[in-house]
């Protein structure tokens, strides 16, 4: 009799900590995008996809933590040293079938809907899936640099410096590689990161649905320069854009082989810089440099 009632006191406190942790949790969740945590208050397709995803996933993990923390409170308490009225100490005692379901099926269950949960959102999310838009993606070139990031719009013949500027609600196919150490390409509230590596050119698709200005950086930290190599990325509409476009070919400045090696040189705390036309075939030279003669005429598929 004892025994049942200390487990309906057990059940009973465990259901009562789930309870205030969710409403705890409700709490915070509901209040994190008024602070603008990046990852909680996506402004992108992908973005918002990848939220889902750790929130789910966040509290799929609760059904098993939070039990365990009202449980190790509950026996924290009964079997304290100054606890005189417990009665039903019972050395011998061996298992207990129905706790040994709850603690390996429920587990099991989880860990089975987490695995489903991430094999699709992998799926869903993978940064060279093309994003299905009824208007034409614009394709924007990304060099990591020391310290720096350089990007080269091959269709408008531009380039910018730490600073990268598309329409809304257009996808962005950005095509990434290294002329410095690996780094890691992050725009935290549109989507996730992307490696940039020497010689090699891997694919980031993403898209915003606002208009606003987000914070963009390294992900990887790759020397003395990495705290100041962040840019800032810009959506904005249609005519916007086209008018910015506009603005740069005013610029005097050119991205040539010569401005270019000056500006590949290591240099930290870089200030945004636009260049009103770039040498053609830029990014695909900056690749070759990576790579053996005889590669010189391989194409890349990265489809």
């Amino acid at each position: 009799m004892i025994r049942n009632k200390n487990k309906v006191i057990f059940f009973t406190a465990v259901v009562v900590v789930d309870l205030l942790f969710l409403l705890w949790l409700a709490s915070i969740l509901n209040f994190l995008p008024h602070l603008n945590f990046a990852l909680l208050n996506p402004k992108g397709t992908i973005a918002q996809q990848e939220k889902n995803v750790i929130i789910t996933a966040f509290l799929l993990m609760l059904i098993v933590v939070v039990p365990v923390l009202g449980a190790a409170l509950y026996v924290a308490r009964k079997y304290r040293a100054d606890n005189t009225e417990n009665t039903d100490y019972q050395p011998e005692w061996e298992g207990d079938l129905k706790l040994q379901i709850v603690w390996w099926v429920f587990p099991t269950i989880i860990i089975i809907c987490l695995s489903v949960l991430t094999w699709k959102s992998s799926h869903a999310v993978d940064p060279f899936k093309a994003i299905n838009s009824p208007n034409k993606p614009i394709t924007i070139e990304v060099v990591a640099l020391n310290w720096k990031w350089l990007f080269i719009y091959p269709e408008q013949n531009i380039a910018t410096v730490n600073y990268v500027e598309f329409p809304q609600n257009v996808p962005i196919n950005f095509i990434l590689t290294s002329d410095a150490p690996m780094n890691s390409f992050w725009i935290p509230q549109l989507g996730g990161q992307m490696y940039a590596m020497a010689g090699m050119q891997t694919q980031l698709h993403l898209m915003a649905n606002e208009q606003g200005e987000y914070d963009g950086s390294a992900a990887e930290i790759n020397g003395p320069g990495f705290a100041g190599m962040r840019f800032k990325a810009k959506a904005t509409t249609v005519a916007d854009f086209q008018q910015w476009i506009g603005s740069v070919h005013q610029s005097e400045t050119k991205l040539d082989s010569e401005t270019y090696a000056k500006l590949a040189q290591p240099s930290t705390e870089n200030a945004q810089a636009y260049y009103a036309a770039v040498v053609p075939n830029l990014f695909d030279t900056i690749m070759k440099n990576y790579m053996a003669p005889n590669m010189n005429n391989m194409q890349m598929d990265t489809k």
